[in-house]
């Protein structure tokens, strides 16, 4: 019979170990693989540990009971049965109780990883059973519940034993990406790089250049260097005329990675400010990072947002600067913004002007079109094919989306905020003559100004919203300070435990006009 029940504790700790490699392996995907975001993370999030914790509370208790306790054979299997179902409540605990916004994805790197962390507990799955057949059975228990407890060191040793191979992996994917760039010498490359706006850019940039050209864009959020190689190896043809790279970084350094992978030949820099401040530490780290494109070009030209402070101050000689500015070489001037969408007029280098319209919505999106009108106009692109590319445009996903549900109008601009976003997705809300609501979690990544970013985001708010909810109670903090430092009003504030919950609220408010309400910020699962 004790055989029976050890057997079960064994089957039941290795199926507690993949749940505990699916929760973890979840989050260390969602914080790039990096271990010191990971243990920060961690740090951040001690609840997420209660299991291990729990676990070595039943390893001191299987040793009290196992060298200390003496009772009859009948209740040492009584005792065993109880640590073999503490073993299953462990594992059923790891199943997530709600479904991931982004679901791990089981990436080749993943599955390596899995096999690597099952041999290490399947290891100490087999020294369990050996000390159970004779070596010191009273520790046999206690082996399987100190490996539980130390799943997330083996989730990082297995990535430490792994990296080898990884580096192979990933210097195969370059060395293939870099093989097929070079067999397309007439391919132009365009890079795109800045703190916000990249994605919208390349949308944009796109669309105008494929009025005349065959262009090529990196998809979805591939901007980082394995998601460019990605593009390269999947999507790169012959046929293609222009690639429109978006360039992502989180660390100082790694746009330059980028640009000695492609070369690109022109660039351009949309924004500079404190987005991800928490990894780049500086933002003069942010400003040499960013502005590495403009001085990383093969041959080509630097297109700047010259309204941008930073980047106003760290022009590159020969570049071509655009925005709202007077001293744009390329400026836009916004005639009528309205919730149905945007007008403006673009005066050129030689002094012709022209207007444009789009479906967009917001004044802000009109610096980005600038951009675009600018490098288009410098690649050949004729003035009704620039007009019929901007006219083509839709909104970029998540990105100030406006979507119809019912009698709500809802701004959706749920990816990844920053405090210039935020601001203009405020903007935007401000056009609308219903009844406005915010609903937030507020912005991240933004290291020790988060609490004073979201604060003044919340008194932005203040003046623009006529009901705030804010998701999470921690999160919820600076946004509350804020607002009540404007004096809005509390029983216009309601506090969300979660989207679900917010939205709820949304359809239970009771006012007689058409609602209006903008997502600003949909925080990933790590969140």
């Amino acid at each position: 019979m004790d055989i029976a029940v050890f057997a079960l504790s064994v089957a039941f700790y290795l199926f507690a170990v993949v749940t505990a490699f699916l929760t973890q392996a979840h989050i260390f995907q969602l914080n790039s693989y990096g271990v010191g975001t990971h243990l920060k993370w961690m740090g951040k999030n001690s609840q997420s540990l209660s299991l291990n914790i729990f676990a070595l509370l039943f390893f001191g208790m299987t040793l009290y009971c196992d060298f200390y306790v003496r009772p009859e054979d009948w209740y040492n299997i009584v005792i065993h049965l109880l640590f073999a179902v503490a073993l299953f409540v462990m594992a059923v605990s790891n199943i997530p109780k709600k479904k991931a916004k982004t679901p791990l994805v089981f990436t080749a790197r993943v599955k390596r990883m899995l096999v690597t962390y099952l041999l290490i507990c399947v290891i100490c799955a087999v020294a369990s059973v050996l000390f159970f057949c004779g070596l010191i059975k009273e520790l046999s228990y206690g082996i399987l519940f100190v490996s539980f407890a130390l799943t997330p060191i083996w989730l990082f040793l297995a990535n430490f034993i792994n990296a080898p191979i990884e580096a192979a992996v990933r210097r195969y994917y370059l060395n293939d990406a870099l093989r097929i760039l070079k067999g397309c010498p007439d391919l132009k490359i365009i890079g795109i790089t800045g703190s916000y706006g990249k994605t919208s850019m390349k949308t944009f940039l796109t669309s105008i250049l494929k009025q005349k050209y065959n262009v090529l864009m990196t998809p979805k959020n591939y901007n980082t260097p394995m998601g460019v190689v990605m593009t390269v190896r999947g999507y790169l043809r012959g046929y293609h005329e222009y690639f429109v790279c978006e360039m992502g970084a989180k660390k100082k350094g790694e746009i330059k990675e980028l640009c000695d992978i492609v070369h690109p030949r022109d660039g351009i820099v949309t924004s500079i400010g404190p987005q991800h401040l928490e990894s780049f530490k500086t933002m003069e780290n942010i400003v040499e990072t960013k502005m590495a494109l403009a001085k990383n070009l093969s041959g080509g030209t630097a297109f700047l947002n010259i309204d941008n402070e930073y980047i106003s101050e760290n022009v590159t000689e020969g570049a071509v600067t655009y925005g709202l500015s007077e001293k744009a070489d390329y400026r836009a001037k916004v005639i009528e913004v309205s919730s149905k969408g945007t007008s403006f007029s673009v005066t050129y280098p030689d002094g012709r002007e022209f207007c444009f319209t789009t479906s967009l919505l917001g004044a802000h999106n009109v610096q980005n079109l600038c951009g675009a009108v600018a490098i288009a106009d410098h690649l050949g692109v004729g003035d009704e094919e620039i007009e019929e590319g901007i006219a083509r445009l839709k909104p970029v996903s998540h990105r100030l989306e406006l979507c119809e549900k019912g009698n709500i109008t809802v701004i959706d601009d749920a990816y990844n905020s920053n405090p210039a976003g935020a601001a203009a997705a405020l903007e935007v809300l401000s056009y609308f003559d219903d009844y406005k609501i915010l609903v937030t979690p507020g912005m991240v990544e933004l290291g020790e100004m988060e609490d004073e970013l979201n604060c003044r985001f919340g008194k932005q708010a203040a003046d623009v919203c006529e009901y705030a909810i804010l998701v999470g109670e921690k999160r919820a903090a600076p946004l509350l300070r804020g607002l009540r430092e404007k004096g809005y009003p509390e029983d216009k504030i309601y506090v969300a435990k979660d989207i679900n919950d917010a939205m709820n609220k949304v359809y239970s408010l009771k006012t007689d006009r058409k609602k209006v309400v903008l997502l600003e910020n949909d925080l990933p699962d790590n969140y």
